[in-house]
């Protein structure tokens, strides 16, 4: 696969992933940057913007967590909003998936 079209795939799937970790546990920014990175390979710099984002649209909200190593951190914690938005964004991707493999002769 070329860089671009991963580059791509990867930008259009990042919501969908960071709100997939969020529905797991509540974390961090760093904490979710990093786990992407060693998941699907996503840098750094992309996900402060998304978060900022995904509070402003009400699909995320946000509380300090005293630290024993440095400032306080923000942690993210899904709201029923973004609950409901990671519901259909999975929906929507597994119908993405479906048809693609239909298209490829690859599911039946």
């Amino acid at each position: 696969m070329t860089e671009s079209l991963q580059v791509q795939l990867k930008k259009g799937v990042l919501e969908l992933c960071v709100l997939a970790l969020l529905a797991q546990r509540d974390s961090y920014a760093y904490e979710l940057a990093s786990r992407l990175a060693q998941t699907v390979g996503m840098g750094e710099g992309t996900i402060y913007p998304l978060m900022r984002r995904l509070q402003a649209d009400g699909l995320v909200t946000t509380y300090l967590v005293e630290s024993a190593s440095g400032p306080s951190r923000k942690y993210y914690q899904l709201t029923a909003a973004g609950r409901d938005a990671y519901a259909s964004q999975k929906s929507e991707w597994q119908d993405f998936v479906t048809s693609i493999s239909k298209a490829l002769g690859e599911a039946q």
